[in-house]
């Protein structure tokens, strides 16, 4: 086997692998089962509180992770490169122990202070925006960081040079060449948080009809051994899923045919 086979093989061993694993889920699939489970008050609802989320918590994370880019990918400062290290910590650290580190937080006088005059985020929604929103935001500016990196810096200097304030260099220039970036960032970071599962079990418990979202109602399907409605619950997460990544590649491809 040439170098070529090996590598296309290799391609073709994760496509299968994978492929394997999705076709499977198909033998549980039943016509009645879906339709009972799919259109139930309860999934619904999972479905509903799943998105409402997610975006919640991607546009979140965007607010920061954008301006956070930014000095990253443009200026020195004191610290830089331990907080361009520590954006990798939701990767390496687990979402459950992610969502542990938070519950421990909230059982520290300061976060006792945030629960009792701020917010209160253990076992209610904001928990499970605040359990997805710390799971992607690392993950939102390191994508918007190689965005960021490939615009040429020339570019602001210049509007800086015309009269153009810092802000209004950025707001003029670097945005819209970094548009196609932050738009894949977001829609990315949106399908990581809609699969949360760690952080938001932890933080926002299993109740159903009240933090119950998509993930969570396939963890309850499964341990009541229900199989068929974990199955369609599944494929429903992967259709969210799957359906982001592709339009992500869709509005990519539009975009550079009109940059």
């Amino acid at each position: 086997m040439n170098f070529k086979r090996f590598t296309v093989a290799s391609a073709l061993f994760i496509f299968v692998f994978y492929g394997g694993l999705i076709a499977s889920l198909a033998y549980f699939l039943d016509g009645r089962v879906l339709w009972e489970t799919l259109f139930s008050e309860r999934t619904l609802f999972s479905i509903r509180l799943s998105v409402v989320a997610a975006t919640l918590a991607s546009l979140l994370a965007l607010i920061i992770a954008v301006p956070a880019s930014f000095a990253l990918s443009r200026h020195s400062f004191p610290g830089r490169m331990v907080v361009d290290t520590i954006l990798e910590f939701p990767i390496i650290v687990s979402p459950a122990a992610l969502g542990a580190i938070l519950l421990i937080f909230f059982n520290n006088p300061l976060g006792e202070w945030i629960q009792q005059n701020v917010m209160t985020f253990v076992f209610v929604f904001s928990g499970i925006v605040l359990a997805q929103f710390v799971t992607i935001l690392g993950i939102a500016t390191r994508l918007v960081k190689s965005t960021m990196d490939e615009i040429p810096a020339s570019y602001e200097q210049v509007a800086r040079s015309l009269g153009a304030t810092p802000a209004r260099a950025f707001a003029t220039m670097t945005l819209p060449l970094a548009r196609r970036g932050i738009i894949s960032a977001f829609i990315l970071s949106w399908a990581k948080a809609m699969g949360e599962f760690g952080a938001t079990i932890m933080v926002a418990g299993t109740m159903a009809m009240r933090t119950e979202t998509l993930p969570i109602a396939i963890y309850m399907r499964l341990a009541t051994a229900d199989i068929g409605g974990t199955v369609v619950l599944i494929v429903c997460l992967l259709l969210f899923g799957l359906g982001a990544l592709y339009g992500v590649r869709l509005i990519s491809s539009r975009l550079a045919k009109y940059a």
